[in-house]
């Protein structure tokens, strides 16, 4: 089956798959990192034992969430030297430096701080804990920094020079690292990781309280994740705004496709909510369009003139279709996060947030939904950044290593079954870790944490719920 496809294509189609694969780990671990934080500065600040329940039980999560990105992470690095080596080379004097200071930065503080935040409570004290907590949640925003600063240069190269043997070498690196559309990109991803965190722990509360509509811990998650969804759905519909405008700016050609656009428009452009693209004909079969309004989002103006596909070469257009509709995935799904959002908080606002079961249901379905947003975004941008790599600079053909086909098709078979008999397995066993409801047995609510100069009273006779406790402290 795979004999027809060229060694590029096959390149292209492992670095999609694996990149896929390890995207979702972090869009998760970048918000439940975060999460772990406020919960346990929650738990020291009011010494309500549910916080301290929560941190233990998303911990373990975040955990194994986190080890599956770490190596995901490094099998797609790889392929930068196995299949792409003419663009690692040309790009290495810039991305090189860039990808080091991710690692030495971010990683290195997320691992030299995860031991501490998952297992040294007991160890180091309240204070210290909290500390390797919060470095956690900063190294895993650290490092989306630094990737989103070399993606971003990716699609927004500036600051560089093309020395004699064709190689980008550094000029500027602060125009490098603070490139065109790094700070609408950083932020759109960040709001996405988020939003992906709140959606699956709503998803977790909502579906223990199915099972028990008065356990106080699933109240609790359900509660904190629907307030998230408030802040962040509407804040990222703003920040994708900001982002497409700055796309039109400096890569039109991606956001011709994303609009479906092959013809210019000189007094104003549709929105085309649904159609059928035709590569061959030029042009999308079934629209579905509202006049004028594409313009009214793209310049704030209903008669402002928008160009179309017709404006670039037949060779630099990206694969309209792909793009067409991974827009409106991402784009659908962002509208739906809203819509769960204003329900939640008008259950919220009549004291009716833990009755509606419809409610609860809703937001179990909408759990998985932030991992394909994410995926929808990246494959958006990354497909519509074809058919370079270096934006408008490098080509994606003159990128791939001297690499036969045979080659990678096993490479990619290879990869295929690997990950999905390791990372289904993982994932099978983060489903069943959230299938559990905290361990909430025992709590007295108004125990609180151990601190510096203060004895904490305990009933020695109540020797069950004392060692429960415990086990849950040590994560257990």
């Amino acid at each position: 089956m795979l004999e027809s496809f060229t060694a590029e294509t096959l390149a292209r189609i492992q670095f999609a798959f694996t990149v896929s694969f390890h995207i979702i780990f972090p869009a998760f671990s970048i918000g439940l990192a975060s999460y772990l934080a406020v919960l346990n500065g929650l738990w020291l600040k009011t010494n309500d034992k549910t916080y301290l329940f929560l941190f233990n039980y998303w911990k373990k999560i975040f955990a194994v969430a986190f080890g599956m990105g770490v190596v995901s992470g490094i099998v797609m690095s790889y392929q930068f030297g196995t299949n792409w080596s003419v663009f690692a080379d040309k790009t290495g004097p810039i991305l090189g430096p860039l990808m080091a200071y991710e690692v030495l930065s971010a990683f290195f503080l997320e691992a030299g701080f995860l031991g501490i935040a998952l297992f040294g409570r007991e160890r180091v004290g309240n204070k210290l804990h909290m500390f390797a907590v919060c470095m956690v949640a900063f190294g895993t925003l650290m490092s989306a920094t630094w990737i989103l600063s070399v993606n971003s240069w990716m699609q927004t190269p500036v600051g560089y020079n093309i020395n004699e043997v064709g190689q980008f070498v550094p000029e500027d690196w602060w125009q490098i690292v603070f490139n065109p559309s790094f700070p609408y990109r950083l932020v759109h991803m960040v709001v996405a990781a988020f939003l992906t965190t709140a959606l699956v722990v709503g998803a977790v509360g909502a579906l223990h309280l199915l099972r028990r509509k008065t356990d106080v811990a699933a109240r609790r998650m359900f509660s904190m994740a629907m307030g998230m969804l408030i802040i962040a759905a509407p804040l990222q519909i703003v920040v994708g705004d900001f982002h497409g405008l700055n796309t039109l700016e400096h890569q039109p050609a991606k956001v011709m496709a994303m609009e479906g656009h092959y013809d210019s428009h000189p007094d104003g452009a549709p929105l085309i909510l649904f159609g059928i693209p035709n590569p061959e004909e030029k042009r999308v079969d079934y629209a579905i369009q509202i006049p004028k309004v594409s313009s009214l989002i793209l310049k704030h103006d209903l008669n402002a003139p928008l160009a179309g596909l017709d404006t670039i070469p037949d060779e630099d257009e990206p694969p309209v279709a792909i793009v067409f509709w991974s827009f409106r995935i991402m784009i659908s799904l962002g509208f739906a996060m809203l819509g769960l959002a204003v329900w939640s908080f008008w259950r919220r606002i009549r004291g009716k947030l833990y009755d509606d079961d419809w409610l609860k249901r809703a937001a179990i379905v909408m759990g998985p939904m932030g991992f394909v947003a994410v995926l929808a975004g990246w494959v958006t941008t990354e497909v519509g950044r074809q058919p370079f790599t270096v934006y408008g600079l490098l080509r994606t053909s003159d990128s791939l290593a001297p690499i036969d086909a045979p080659a990678v098709a096993v490479s990619l078979i290879a990869f295929i079954i690997v990950y999905f008999f390791v990372f289904g397995a993982g994932t099978y066993y983060i489903l069943r870790l959230m299938n559990k409801l905290p361990a909430t047995s025992g709590v007295d609510m108004n125990d609180g944490p151990i601190r510096t100069a203060q004895k904490q009273i305990i009933d020695t006779t109540n020797t069950d719920h004392k060692s429960d406790s415990q086990g849950e402290n040590r994560g257990i």
